[in-house]
């Protein structure tokens, strides 16, 4: 199983920017997919996570409204839309890869919100 996660850099408060996790190994659509991320000094926490192939994503509050989770399951792949970024965004971005008998995580994707 390979989840590679793509997208990150350098970015100034109030910019965008668009991960991309490419999965393999794995039946895609039965797997609910999800973003973590892990600043520096920090325990990983929770982004946001994406069912399978239907249902509700979840957000944490903190980026509500700026994030959006999304995947092309044709595709294989998992993005995440970063809008209004914020210093405090900075971090090591994760996706995950959920089923019924265990979890997957990929190598990160650095992040840095910074002027």
């Amino acid at each position: 199983v390979q989840l590679q996660a793509s997208g990150g850099g350098l970015v100034q408060p109030g910019g965008s920017l668009r991960l991309s996790c490419s999965a393999s190994g794995i039946i895609f659509s039965r797997n609910t997919m999800g973003w973590y991320r892990q600043a520096p000094g920090k325990q990983r926490e929770l982004v946001a996570t994406i069912p399978g192939t239907s249902g509700t994503t979840n957000y944490a509050d903190s980026v509500k409204g700026r994030f959006t989770i999304s995947r092309d399951n044709a595709k294989n792949t998992l993005y995440l839309q970063m809008n209004s970024l914020k210093p405090d965004d900075t971090a090591v971005y994760y996706c995950s890869a959920r089923n019924a008998l265990r979890d997957y995580w990929g190598r990160g994707t650095l992040v840095t919100v910074s002027s």
